[in-house]
């Protein structure tokens, strides 16, 4: 399926194929979007006993919402959910790719773990699982252009209804 380039980008958003809000052309770039991180995280509670992953884990049940106005210190090995500043809404025969950008994996930053796919359809601001792989602490800062967004034609169409539809925090 093609990927969609700087000039469809603008034509599917001119036909409302693609929602963005808040909107802003000059992070358009040749073949993405770039999207800005919140000021929202969840943290991962520290716990000394086992979870036990199952089709039933809750991720609620082991972290908290916090909010950062100024930055967030992640430590070496620590992951973090974060949230985009703007929602995206596509068209049912419209998917794409959550993307981190190569200034930061170039510090150790990891912007999703393993959830980089966006369904068909989606209305929802995107939620990052950002992790750090280098030796030091990062400080994320809201506001930063902090992974990009790809967006990819389907063949026939659908419109994601699971657990995560109209997500707003992360």
């Amino acid at each position: 399926m093609p990927i969609l380039t700087r000039d469809e980008i603008f034509k599917a958003i001119d036909e409302g194929r693609i929602v963005i809000d808040p909107y802003r052309a000059d992070c358009v770039g040749p073949g993405s979007v770039d999207l800005h991180l919140a000021d929202e995280f969840r943290t991962f509670k520290k716990v000394h006993t086992i979870y036990h992953v199952t089709d039933t884990s809750d991720f609620n049940e082991i972290t908290e919402v916090l909010t950062e106005k100024d930055h967030f210190v992640l430590m070496p090995g620590e992951t973090v959910l974060g949230v985009t500043v703007e929602r995206i809404k596509l068209a049912p025969n419209l998917c794409g790719w959550l993307e981190g950008r190569s200034r930061f994996a170039r510090l150790g930053l990891m912007i999703h773990v393993t959830a980089g796919f966006m369904q068909p359809g989606i209305n929802n601001r995107q939620v990052l699982e950002i992790s750090n792989v280098s030796p030091f602490p990062l400080a994320l800062h809201p506001g930063t252009r902090l992974c990009q967004f790809i967006f990819q034609t389907t063949l026939g169409e659908a419109t994601y209804s699971g657990a995560f539809a109209n997500q707003r925090t992360p």
